[in-house]
């Protein structure tokens, strides 16, 4: 794992979207096409809006969602409308290249297989993406993987329903999924982020987020963020 610490949270947002369109532009020139699931938030908000500005080859990038909160369409807490104002047409990708999360379906369980199997598809068996975007919460979760949760000990799913979070449950991408990334790229801001990051940089497995796998793993984060850190990882790029 890799730490860049950046003086703000745009500065780290705008060298997280630099980055991404250089890797998108690897993964397509060696593929012909580029797997990236995405999470939402403030700050992957920021990193999308300039990813957006920046000349990246679209054609053969297919986008997924990490997670997504169990709401209707029209929710503004809902990951997936963020993602398609950012990226989808006329300056992006076409609204065929991003694939929703199905939570409006019935069972829930129902629509996390049916995201697998779309997950297999797409990225094959296990499912590989070029690049998983995560974020981190300030107890540790990341995409939504939640402390204490049961879903964090399920080994044979690509796609689980967490447990509720915040007033409603959540569907999100498995470790299966996220170890198999060829990256992981980590987006982490603000002050109330600090002992978590400091607990993902350790590998703290007691932290959900530190469970994930730490190989080809690349994170910006601001100096809030930071502050716990050790003093030599705080310097500024």
């Amino acid at each position: 794992m890799r730490i860049l610490v950046l003086r703000s949270a745009d500065a780290a947002a705008e060298r997280a979207a630099d980055w991404l369109r250089i890797e998108v532009g690897r993964a397509t020139t060696r593929r012909g096409k580029c797997m990236v699931a995405l999470s939402g938030g403030r700050t992957p908000r920021r990193m999308l809006h300039d990813l957006r500005r920046l000349r990246v080859h679209w054609g053969g990038v297919e986008v997924f969602q990490v997670d997504e909160r169990v709401v209707p369409a029209n929710d503004e807490r809902r990951n997936a409308r963020q993602i398609a104002e950012l990226l989808v047409a006329p300056d992006g990708i076409d609204a065929s290249q991003f694939h929703a999360m199905p939570v409006e379906r019935q069972p829930l369980a129902a629509g996390a297989d049916d995201y697998a199997a779309l997950l297999a598809q797409h990225c094959g068996t296990p499912p590989v993406f070029d690049v998983v975007q995560l974020g981190l919460g300030a107890d540790g979760h990341t995409a939504s993987l939640l402390p204490g949760d049961a879903l964090l000990d399920d080994g044979e799913r690509d796609v689980g329903i967490s447990a509720v979070y915040h007033g409603v449950p959540r569907m999100t991408l498995t470790y299966r999924v996220l170890d198999c990334a060829r990256h992981r790229l980590w987006l982490v801001t603000g002050a109330d982020k600090a002992a978590a990051l400091r607990a993902l940089w350790e590998g703290d497995r007691s932290s959900p987020a530190g469970r994930v796998a730490r190989e080809s793993a690349l994170v910006f984060a601001d100096a809030a963020a930071a502050a716990a850190l050790p003093a030599e990882l705080r310097v500024p790029h």
